[in-house]
């Protein structure tokens, strides 16, 4: 290897998504997380407000963000919230859906 050179992860080859290749070792990703949950428990979730949710998928770009995580499903875990249950798949697929539609063809 030469000097300076970074090594990359030796069991994961490298992911081409869209014209994004990721060299996993080669550097550190950057990820901005979308929370879309009406129970967001970091409180700047934007539920389903698809206006909100683009001006912060470009925020986040402009900050420099590799990936988008997109969260339609609520990670709270039961054991500590009362009543806490999986949304449905179409529960979250109406979630994500319109979130998408908005942001995608923006970044």
């Amino acid at each position: 290897m030469k000097t300076g050179q970074k090594q990359r992860h030796p069991l994961l080859p490298p992911l081409t998504i869209g014209n994004r290749r990721f060299a996993w070792g080669e550097r550190t990703y950057v990820m901005g997380v979308l929370n879309i949950t009406p129970d967001s428990f970091s409180g700047d979730g934007v539920d389903r407000d698809t206006g909100a949710a683009l001006e912060q998928a470009l925020r986040f770009q402009q900050w420099g963000a590799d990936i988008i995580d997109v969260g339609a499903e609520s990670t709270r875990p039961a054991s500590v919230y009362a009543g806490a249950e999986p949304a449905p798949e179409g529960v979250e697929l109406e979630r994500l859906l319109p979130v998408l539609r908005s942001i995608c063809p923006a970044l």
